[in-house]
């Protein structure tokens, strides 16, 4: 991995904010990295309010999908949520299903079933929501492209109100009402909310309408904070406020179906910790069965209930680690035996493949390959698959650039989802390859780590750890602190650790005197070149280690670079 350094921040704008606020020059440094350049934009950030959430008004058609849900309660209408299958989606329909159960009698909620009916709001969806006299549905984290079934919808006397962030095309759809700072018409002032988040601003809009105390809603943020992690979003502007209490809502554990899992976490809770142990608990439903598993699990108001639930999710995520690990080891071999190692990309594809795992093995044969990655199996006549990318490579546009070759598309940046004839498969794996060969850059190309500057070992004190942690949730646009540490020695107890003696434990200084240790996973091939005497260079990001009750700095070490002499 390539090291690089983010840009310089301003020097005077670092100096004036250590004296404004009295911190150190480690801790000015890292705000004015992050935007945070005087007192009262530091204050918003380590004091973050529900106060400072924008009005949920200034978001176009806030005002049409108030009304329209004003007139689904004066006259009693059954409406169903509407939500994918994902993370985003299962805590959406949570969120709005719970909310509006209090001032409804007849509340569906819906979530589709990945195999038969895929992506997105489908057309049996709309259906079984007329079968049983459904006149609004609500569609969250997806809709944005749905033209065809809005109109379908329509037809049979159903509208639509769409809470959607996913990029739009240049044609809406037909709805009562769509959700979506991302319009260009939109003025709301932060675009980044996920599908939850956005649900969420239609939940405040409605409590405000409705003379609803915003305290009333807060225990809803931990659904939000959950989405909003898992669905690798900004945790900058809004989305920071909405983490930072839906993690202390987490923390409170009072959601009956999240128990079991947060009883697993150590306090206080981090955004790692939702992404790897909340995050794939949720979204193994949706992928090895159906996604309204994980939604009974969050809206469980018995705790037997709730753990007959969380065993069945446990189940599929166990089943879901074995099958995407195969799949995984399938496509890395299918890459060797056609020899396309060099590429720009890797398309793969298999009839068999589990649909449900298809964007998980995408990200890892990126771990592997580090290039665009577009992952497939067969559906009916048609292959549908994942699309995931690599870091600042914006695969939404390569997608455009192909789309003569794609049935439908959709998502983000870094990630999408899309359906092709079987017949173009090897059409749009050259036209695929062809445009990032195109467009991609060898900065962009080569894989790399970004560290925030070089620091020496005996800046590290207690009270740049206490702050650094205040700094949290990280994310995207606040990501952890790395640093980088040149010409560093081993003190001498240095030793391989772990059950399979995969890991690396530090003891190291880079001036003799000053002592700090640290943990390097799967890093146990370096020990000799450690202990060899010659110095090394490290990126590290700086942790509280808790042991018997005892408190340390602890560095977790990323990369390691031997210095020959």
């Amino acid at each position: 991995m390539n090291w690089e350094q983010k840009s310089h921040a301003d020097k005077q704008k670092i100096e004036n904010l250590e004296s404004e606020l009295g911190v150190p020059k480690i801790i000015s440094t890292l705000l004015v990295q992050r935007g945070i350049q005087d007192f009262n934009s530091a204050k918003n950030f380590f004091r973050p309010s529900l106060d400072k959430l924008n009005d949920p008004f200034l978001m176009k058609d806030m005002d049409i999908a108030i009304n329209r849900i004003n007139n689904a309660k004066l006259n009693n209408e059954i409406i169903m949520i509407y939500g994918d299958y994902d993370v985003d989606g299962v805590t959406s329909v949570t969120l709005l299903y719970l909310y509006l159960s209090d001032f409804f009698e007849n509340i569906i909620p819906y979530m589709p079933d990945r195999n038969e009916e895929g992506y997105g709001v489908s057309f049996k969806g709309i259906d079984i929501a007329f079968k049983k006299g459904v006149t609004l549905i609500i569609a969250l984290d997806c809709g944005i492209k749905a033209k065809k079934q809005v109109l379908y919808a329509e037809k049979k006397g159903i509208d639509f109100i769409i809470c959607d962030h996913h990029i739009p095309s240049k044609e809406i759809p037909p709805a009562k009402a769509i959700l979506n700072p991302k319009r260009q018409e939109c003025g709301y002032p932060f675009k980044e909310l996920c599908g939850c988040g956005i649900g969420f601003k239609l939940v405040q809009a409605l409590s405000l309408n409705w003379d609803i105390d915003v305290n009333k809603i807060k225990k809803y943020l931990d659904l939000v904070a959950i989405a909003t992690i898992s669905d690798l979003v900004p945790l900058n502007g809004e989305n920071r406020i909405l983490c930072y209490y839906g993690i202390m809502e987490l923390e409170k554990n009072k959601r009956l179906g999240l128990k079991s899992i947060i009883r697993l976490l150590k306090k206080p809770i981090r955004a790692n910790d939702v992404s790897f142990k909340i995050a794939p608990r949720i979204n193994s439903a949706g992928r090895m069965n159906h996604a309204i598993q994980a939604f009974r699990l969050l809206i469980s108001n018995r705790i037997d209930l709730a753990e007959k639930q969380n065993n069945i999710i446990e189940e599929f995520n166990n089943e879901r680690k074995k099958i995407d690990k195969k799949i995984t080891e399938e496509a890395v071999s299918q890459i060797k035996k056609l020899n396309e190692e060099n590429l720009f990309t890797s398309v793969v594809y298999d009839k068999d493949w589990n649909k449900g795992v298809l964007g998980i093995v995408a990200s890892r044969l990126i771990e592997t390959f580090y290039r665009p990655t577009v992952v497939l199996c067969s559906s009916g006549n048609y292959f549908i698959g994942s699309v995931r990318s690599i870091r600042d490579f914006d695969v939404h546009k390569i997608l455009d650039m192909c789309q003569e070759h794609i049935i439908e598309y959709g998502g983000h940046k870094y990630a999408a989802g899309l359906k092709i004839e079987a017949a173009k498969y090897f059409d749009f794996k050259k036209s695929f390859e062809n445009a990032v060969k195109d467009k991609i850059s060898k900065h962009e190309k080569d894989p790399k780590i970004i560290y925030d500057f070089e620091i020496e070992l005996d800046q590290i004190t207690a009270k740049v750890v206490r702050i650094i942690n205040q700094m949290r949730p990280f994310g995207p646009k606040n990501n952890v602190p790395i640093f980088k540490t040149s010409n560093c020695f081993d003190s001498g107890n240095s030793k391989i650790v772990g059950k399979n003696n995969e890991h690396l434990k530090l003891e190291i200084s880079n001036n003799k005197k000053n002592m700090i240790s640290g943990i390097a996973f799967g890093n146990s091939d370096k020990l000799n070149q450690i202990k060899s005497g010659n110095p090394f260079d490290i990126l590290y990001s700086i942790e509280e280690n808790k042991w018997n009750g005892k408190s340390s700095i602890q560095l977790k070490i990323k990369e390691i670079q031997i210095k020959k002499t």
